[in-house]
């Protein structure tokens, strides 16, 4: 039975479309990555309502910009259309224990760096937000704490339990074996349950199937697909469901966003932000961005997620303290600057050395659980 099964999962790849072309680095890509980043961080230094201007709105402080950074949450769709495309790129020719590997080595270094740090800083210097307790802290490290119900130490770690349940979803196609065909069936199969959640509103399929943000994964899949085959009429097909479904939970969130900013923006921009992310992708899929290169915009792709999980309880620190020392748009460019110097420390100091040791252990724990465990005999 194992041999059967295995000769039948070799044989799906023979029936894969043709390559179009080695895929190389995506420099673009990495400066998309930076740019969502950006705009999360103008998001909650600009717009947002924070106690880190001692409450004034953003209105009266930037009056100008909030028109513009009053949409930048969007960065995080934008995150989720990246990290389809990206996913689905880096899992290709891998197994399931290869995917298992590098996503705890690329997510969890910097991430405990960051818990760490912002719980310190939070301990120390509780002038916006108070200081988080033991057990809080002990939660925040194993990236559960959403689903367990423990207080978040930054309130951008909400976005990482949505990435980790996408992981989860793509490890059933890992595990089925990564193709062209199962990549396409897992696209329509989510997009069918996305449907479904919609209609019947049970808890459950939402936390599961992720109707809000699935749209955006799917998409991306769909994008990789074009760029490392072809763009064909399904693929295309399996996009704009997706853009239709998209602008459905978009919308949703901009009246949920409309708490946070605590004024009232109109909602057309929403949509058209939404067309240019996926016009953008869909640029960087048909290789028409295959001419923004620089080693610099390497640097800057790794110094994103870092930058994302330190920037925003630190740097509203940072603004509450220096909010009267100098003017506002002068303040918000120190403490960016401040933070992309902090997001580099973590990335050279943490992310870098301890990574390589990690992934070192982690193989040797899964070869050894692979070499312990025996096989169905053949049959």
């Amino acid at each position: 039975m194992y041999a059967q099964l295995t000769e039948s999962t070799a044989a799906i790849p023979a029936q894969e479309p043709a390559r179009r072309s080695k895929p190389g680095r995506l420099a673009a890509l990495d400066g998309l990555r930076f740019l969502a980043a950006l705009t999360v961080v103008s998001y909650h230094y600009t717009a947002m309502w924070t106690k880190a201007w001692g409450g004034r709105s953003s209105e009266k402080l930037f009056p100008v910009l909030h028109h513009f950074t009053a949409y930048s949450w969007l960065g995080v769709q934008l995150f989720f259309l990246i990290s389809g495309f990206v996913i689905c790129m880096s899992s290709w020719g891998r197994t399931l224990g290869d995917f298992f590997i590098s996503r705890v080595v690329r997510l969890f270094p910097a991430y405990w760096a960051a818990v760490l740090i912002t719980a310190v800083v939070l301990a120390i210097w509780p002038v916006v937000l108070p200081s988080r307790t033991l057990h809080d802290v002990l939660a925040n490290m194993t990236m559960l704490q959403e689903p367990m119900g423990a207080t978040q130490v930054d309130g951008v770690y909400w976005t990482l339990w949505i990435e980790m349940k996408f992981y989860l979803l793509f490890a059933i196609v890992l595990w089925r074996g990564l193709t062209y065909r199962t990549a396409v069936i897992f696209c329509a199969l989510w997009t069918v349950a996305t449907a479904i959640a919609h209609e019947a509103g049970g808890d459950f399929l939402d936390i599961v199937v992720m109707p809000e943000y699935s749209p955006f994964f799917i998409a991306g899949i769909a994008f990789y697909l074009m760029h490392r085959f072809r763009p064909t009429p399904l693929l295309w097909g399996i996009v704009a469901i997706s853009y239709f479904l998209a602008q459905q939970a978009i919308l949703f969130n901009y009246r949920h966003e409309g708490y946070d900013l605590r004024y009232h923006v109109p909602e057309w921009p929403v949509i058209v932000i939404l067309t240019v992310f996926y016009a953008v992708m869909a640029l960087l899929a048909l290789g028409k961005l295959s001419w923004v290169r620089g080693k610099w915009l390497t640097t800057l792709g790794a110094l994103t997620y870092p930058l994302y999980l330190v920037h925003e309880n630190i740097g509203w620190n940072l603004i509450h303290t220096f909010r009267n020392k100098m003017s506002h748009g002068a303040l918000v460019a120190v403490v960016i600057l401040a933070m992309t110097l902090l997001a580099w420390l973590i990335h050279q100091c943490v992310e870098k050395p301890l990574a390589k040791r990690l992934r070192k252990a982690i193989a040797r724990s899964v070869e050894e659980m692979r070499n312990n465990t025996p096989r169905i005999a053949a049959g």
